[in-house]
């Protein structure tokens, strides 16, 4: 009989394989050939994943049917996701995988930040100050890169962005539909986003549009793009399921490591002290967001004093 604590065990084995396998993702995307235009690789991206996860989902007896609410819902998750993604994968075409992930990892922040607008959540001073820090060794990454790449080195920034409203969404959804519906619609909803006017203007000489016949080395990052964003993004989705989120959610710092590791490995990048500083400033915010999260939901859980 399974317990909870191998539940959360198991959950926890779970994030650490999308820690390992989510670099690896980003290792395949910055591999593809130049030429292969960025939305060629998130229709692939995409594509492979509703390949994969709606007949998974039908296998296992889920309902696929959805209201018109509900695909409306699923296109704006996609369109948010697209973009992002792009964006993502557009700088790092540019900049090494670490510095571009520690970038990202502002988006906690924002989310607190949003969450704090949008939906009414209790937001104190404590946590207001470690997104304020979190932001400031967010600049230390970011001032290298901007010197020599300018606005690209923002990307990252406005893939947070874009990201934690993708969250947003995701809080909302996932309380009526399985991850696995949930994550297969959506996908399906971004290939008849970006795979449309990749068809129309093949041919066209644009240079975001105009898609390539995949040959060589393409043809294999491609498919590891598709592959192991959908088996990592499996892996994150039932570690939710197993473990409480306050347990795992820490562990995604790890991916700068992997990040590092791949990246160091793959292209010889390494980052720099300074980044290594603002790394540092980076997690050490989140990680205090994150347990100062886990305590207050402690606190609103523990039984009221009797009178």
């Amino acid at each position: 009989m399974t317990t909870r604590t191998d539940q959360t065990t198991l959950g926890i084995v779970l994030m650490l394989g999308f820690c390992i396998l989510a670099p690896v993702m980003d290792a395949f995307a910055k591999a593809t050939p130049e030429i292969v235009p960025v939305p060629q690789i998130l229709a692939f991206r995409f594509a492979i994943q509703v390949v994969i996860l709606l007949p998974l989902a039908a296998a296992m007896g889920l309902a696929l049917r959805v209201t018109w609410r509900d695909a409306a819902l699923h296109l704006a998750r996609a369109g948010t996701v697209l973009v992002a993604t792009g964006f993502f994968f557009t700088a790092l075409r540019y900049m090494p995988i670490a510095d571009a992930i520690s970038i990202f990892f502002v988006e906690p922040f924002i989310l607190t930040l949003l969450g704090a607008l949008f939906l009414s959540e209790p937001v104190g001073w404590r946590r207001l100050t470690a997104c304020a820090v979190g932001f400031g060794g967010a600049l230390l990454v970011i001032r290298p890169s901007f010197a020599d790449l300018g606005a690209v080195s923002l990307l990252p920034l406005a893939t947070a962005a874009l990201f934690a409203v993708y969250m947003l969404m995701t809080r909302s959804m996932s309380q009526r539909l399985s991850p696995l519906v949930l994550q297969g619609h959506t996908a399906l909803a971004a290939c008849v986003l970006v795979i449309p006017p990749l068809i129309w203007l093949d041919g066209s000489g644009a240079t975001l549009f105009d898609p390539v016949w995949p040959e060589g080395r393409a043809r294999w990052t491609l498919l590891g793009v598709g592959v192991v964003a959908t088996i990592s993004h499996l892996f994150l989705t039932f570690a939710l399921r197993l473990a409480p989120a306050g347990t795992i959610a820490p562990l995604q710092y790890l991916e700068i490591v992997g990040a590092t590791l791949i990246g160091y490995l793959a292209f010889g990048d390494f980052p720099t002290p300074l980044t290594w500083v603002g790394i540092a400033i980076i997690v050490a915010a989140g990680l205090y967001v994150f347990e100062r999260e886990r305590r207050l939901e402690a606190r609103a859980k523990a039984p009221a004093p009797p009178p």
